[in-house]
């Protein structure tokens, strides 16, 4: 019963509000969580839930999801070493068990983010949240046409795996990031932008969340020159840096990085000088 919606009946009349009943189980139905006034006997629509102290109540607000249907719903909190709570649409949040969620902390659904789930109850009686699964997704998605190739979509991620992300865009096409199409790891739920780069036969998609060559090139720049600032204007690194601290310092791959210095000297604001990058004009060696 507990995540159901039902229909019981008005059993008795209490000052502050009603005990409902399906003849074998009971319910507070407090008069807060009423639509309008009851009498006893009358029928009422409600959704059975836990309070906080374990006992069973039930509420005339019509919940997001239940343990037979599936929704959108807020994170609204983040605990560590519990979990995250979503709001379902009653009065208590529920919470999405962290045996649910990503072993990286950080991958974990922030405050605001959105997920699409139902509810289950676990073995001890409690109401848990629960991610769909693919099946539940594909319900609600939609095949992408060949004209969505090269277009921009925006999506939530939905599943993550060691290879990369899973999103459903605001449309409904289901789509895959390729770990090698992104400059970091989206979390469960977080809400990203990109574009199509492959329409695949069965209508999903491959998603990069990398801006175009172009755009790409002017951002990169500007994030250099941002950090050569931070520094007062000059940095240990140049086109001879290795890749890996390349990455770490700045998420870009040492050409892109080439690239964008390149852009930077030719526009002649910067130079470089055994091994270190200086902003021009700025004690010029």
């Amino acid at each position: 019963m507990i995540g159901q919606i039902v229909i019981w009946q008005v059993k008795e009349q209490k000052p502050f509000g009603y005990i409902v009943t399906n003849g074998k189980e009971s319910a507070l139905l407090h008069e807060s969580q009423c639509e309008g006034e009851l009498q006893v006997g009358d029928d009422v629509t409600v959704f059975l839930y836990h309070d906080h102290d374990g006992r069973m109540r039930a509420t005339m607000k019509r919940p997001l999801i239940t343990t037979t249907s599936y929704g959108w719903v807020d994170v609204v909190d983040v605990v560590p070493n519990l979990g995250v709570f979503v709001h379902i649409g009653i009065e208590k949040d529920i919470l999405l068990s962290l045996d649910d969620l990503p072993s990286i902390p950080t991958l974990w659904p922030e405050k605001g983010d959105q997920l699409y789930c139902s509810l289950q109850v676990d073995k001890r009686g409690r109401l848990l949240a629960k991610l769909a699964d693919e099946e539940a997704m594909k319900q609600i998605s939609v095949p992408a046409p060949a004209s969505a190739f090269n277009t921009n979509v925006r999506g939530r991620i939905y599943r993550l795996i060691k290879a990369g992300s899973f999103l459903i865009t605001d449309v409904g096409y289901i789509g895959f990031i390729h770990e090698s199409q992104r400059r970091r790891e989206p979390r469960l739920g977080e809400l990203v932008e990109g574009r199509v780069i492959a329409v695949k036969e069965d209508g999903t998609i491959n998603v990069s969340l990398l801006p175009r060559k172009q755009e790409s090139l002017q951002t990169d720049a500007e994030t250099i020159y941002n950090y050569l600032e931070s520094r007062g204007g000059a940095m240990p690194y140049s086109d001879k840096s290795d890749p890996e601290d390349i990455q770490a310092r700045f998420h870009m791959s040492k050409a892109a990085f080439k690239r964008a210095l390149g852009r930077l000297m030719k526009e002649n604001k910067v130079y470089q000088q055994d091994g270190w990058t200086y902003i021009k004009g700025r004690d010029e060696k």
